[in-house]
């Protein structure tokens, strides 16, 4: 795996990271079993950052974390998120950027991944109630503290970006970023991140699975599978999903690769850019970690710009009330 700087706060990982978020939540059921046999695998296979929050579950991921791997920590940093209120019976409220319940998850968040520290800490949605300088404040606290080491924002616009980096510098931003979601590009989230070094983490590089060519029709998804209400999913959408989805196919095939692992490497080279491909089975592990020694030439990329330009994708990422709450 290859280790690089994500930002420039000082943490260091590899430039492929471990989703785990559907270990526990929104993909269908869960098997720990083989959640935790594919959480040792990474570790082997050099997989240095895991990826969780608080509401996956609600706790249930966090929970199956430090107690798969806890005793491995000082082979991989962790990251976590906060920002959406949860009570601990596991009720979700929506956003909350209040110091008070930053403080409240945060020692929920260690007491369930058994730590003293977070290594990354991520507002996971921000809270337009309260200003970003407040949260980013307290969030800032937390690190003059050891109880957090770098600090990061997912789904925020380019704006909040700056003035929560001016408040503590970020190490990280997270975004949804892949071949079929490429509004980061025009958008400005990575031309800011780029500008003011930090890291731009791309969360689902792999389309929610639709770029790996293993998706024909969401019959073929649990029933309780959240894609199956995605837009992008859908009757009406999905054909023209799986069209683009064929130009990446025989592309790969040109370079004796699969699909996933063609978007996924197309990620990978964008500049300042690192990836968290989710998954609960090894065998999607081995050959999601297999596409950082994919080498993609001018020409390559310019044939998977062609094929999956800005835009591409029919339908929204997210239903519409879950949008409201992106890019604040």
């Amino acid at each position: 795996m290859k280790d690089v700087a994500w930002g420039s706060q000082g943490l260091r990982a590899g430039i492929e990271g471990l989703g785990a978020m559907g270990m526990s939540a929104y993909y269908g059921p869960r098997d720990d079993e083989e959640s935790a046999a594919t959480l040792h695998r990474a570790l082997d296979l050099g997989v240095s950052l895991i990826d969780t929050a608080e509401i996956y579950g609600p706790f249930l991921n966090e929970r199956l974390i430090g107690q798969t791997i806890g005793s491995r920590s000082d082979e991989y940093a962790i990251a976590t998120k906060t920002g959406v209120e949860v009570t601990d019976d596991g009720q979700m409220r929506g956003p909350n950027g209040s110091p008070a319940y930053l403080r409240t998850a945060l020692e929920r968040s260690l007491r369930n991944l058994g730590r003293d520290t977070i290594d990354l800490y991520y507002i996971h949605r921000v809270d337009p109630k309260i200003p970003i300088e407040e949260t980013f404040g307290a969030m800032g606290e937390l690190v003059a503290e050891g109880k957090v080491r770098y600090l990061g924002i997912s789904e925020a616009s380019p704006e909040t970006i700056r003035r929560a980096h001016a408040t503590h510098p970020l190490t990280a931003v997270q975004t949804e970023y892949s071949l079929f979601e490429r509004s980061p590009e025009v958008n400005g989230v990575l031309d800011t991140t780029r500008e003011l070094g930090i890291a731009f983490v791309s969360y689902s590089p792999l389309g929610r699975g639709v770029l790996t060519g293993a998706i024909a029709s969401t019959d073929e998804l649990d029933a309780d599978d959240f894609r199956r209400s995605n837009p992008r999913f859908s009757d009406e959408n999905l054909p023209a999903n799986l069209a683009v989805v064929d130009k990446v196919r025989a592309l790969a095939g040109q370079k004796g690769v699969t699909p996933g692992q063609l978007a996924l490497a197309w990620v990978l080279h964008q500049d300042g850019v690192v990836a968290i491909p989710g998954t609960k089975r090894r065998t999607y592990l081995e050959e999601n970690v297999a596409a950082v020694d994919v080498e993609l030439t001018a020409d390559d990329l310019a044939a998977l710009d062609a094929a999956a330009p800005v835009g591409v994708a029919a339908g929204d990422r997210y239903v519409a009330a879950a949008l409201k709450g992106l890019t604040i």
